[in-house]
């Protein structure tokens, strides 16, 4: 009876203490020296570099004017607040187990990937190197930069392992804008369809008057000029962004010189700015929803939904989504019709073969 009372009386002490300790203070149950993973104060944050085993390395840097990545691209807002976040949210759950230390630290050493954070001073905040998953999958190993001992860390909320959020692949890191600007910025804009010329125009925009030029043929057998279009037209150009990068990529160039140009888009801003996109046609794959639904839009060879884009002075290939471009990939003939009463304030985007029927 008094073994068993000695063993309560153990068990409450023992769950006082963390209670106490824990929870109650919020204390973390490991020394920082050793397990300290987490960075609360990211505001505090100036640099961020991350080097992977095999060299491919990031650099982004606090500016004035937003983060850069590699002293040259915009970094791209979801990956750097995704990191961010896992800064103050990543935290030990429990030393690497006896006998899986030499191997995680070995894995750590050839695989890792390590991680320097600095202050806005330029002082070093943090250092740790990232591993793979747990033996159970629930968390990533980690190491502290000094320690002896390698930790289990997750983060709340999260199961699996982070290791994948400290990528050094230059292209999950960059802003993918294509096109950002005001339209009181824009001067002109000229849209030039190598597949049906007759669909081309050019906007231009002088102080507070704007003016849309296309082909002589097709201005005279249409209504004249709605530029209450053109100028919400000019709306469409602020936040335009691709689905991703696709520079390095096997036989993109061979892509290219196959693939037809569906549009050259041009953009003089009030500055001198120039902004250019070659747009592309992009095969059929497994993934077009054109296989079985046809697209009035798209001729019946390509994608429906995607698209090649080469931007930033020819020196980048994208992809992008015919649905983010749906405001922009407008018509000249469209700029040349009234407003039905009772239509929606708007472009409206009509299809491709309309134009085609109506003025072969």
């Amino acid at each position: 009876m008094r073994k068993t009372l000695l063993y309560l009386v153990i068990l409450a002490l023992l769950g006082f203490g963390i209670y106490y300790f824990i929870i109650k203070n919020d204390a973390m149950p490991y020394s920082t020296s050793e397990a300290g993973f987490s960075i609360k104060d990211t505001a505090a944050v100036g640099k961020i570099f991350i080097v992977s085993a095999d060299g491919e390395s990031i650099l982004a840097e606090r500016s004035d004017s937003g983060w850069i990545v590699n002293k040259k691209y915009k970094a791209l807002p979801s990956t750097l607040n995704l990191i961010l976040t896992t800064f103050t949210q990543q935290n030990p759950l429990y030393p690497v187990t006896k006998n899986a230390v030499d191997n995680v630290i070995k894995n750590l050493s050839t695989d890792g990937i390590k991680v320097e954070v600095y202050d806005r001073a330029g002082k070093k905040m943090k250092v740790f190197y990232v591993g793979g998953a747990s033996v159970n999958n629930t968390g990533t190993n980690m190491l502290v930069e000094g320690a002896h001992m390698p930790y289990v860390v997750q983060v709340p909320g999260f199961v699996g392992y982070i290791t994948a959020r400290y990528t050094t692949r230059l292209t999950d890191w960059r802003d993918r804008t294509v096109f950002n600007i005001a339209p009181d910025e824009i001067k002109s804009i000229s849209m030039q369809y190598a597949d049906h010329p007759i669909n081309s125009f050019v906007i231009q925009r002088d102080k507070d008057s704007v003016t849309v030029t296309a082909d002589p043929s097709l201005m005279k057998g249409l209504d004249g000029e709605n530029s209450r279009r053109a100028r919400i037209y000019l709306k469409y150009f602020t936040n335009v962004n691709c689905e991703g990068y696709l520079n390095g990529l096997n036989d993109m160039d061979t892509t290219l010189k196959t693939a037809p140009k569906e549009t050259a888009i041009d953009i003089i801003g009030m500055h001198g700015q120039h902004m250019h996109a070659d747009i592309y046609f992009m095969a059929l794959n497994k993934r077009s929803k054109n296989l079985t639904t046809h697209n009035e839009d798209v001729p019946d060879d390509y994608d429906s939904d995607r698209m090649y884009a080469v931007i930033n002075n020819n020196k980048d290939t994208v992809m992008i989504q015919r649905f983010a471009f749906r405001n922009i990939l407008h018509k000249a003939y469209e700029f040349f019709q009234k407003d039905i009463p009772g239509q929606k304030a708007g472009t409206p985007k009509t299809p491709r073969n309309v134009l085609m029927n109506k003025h072969p």
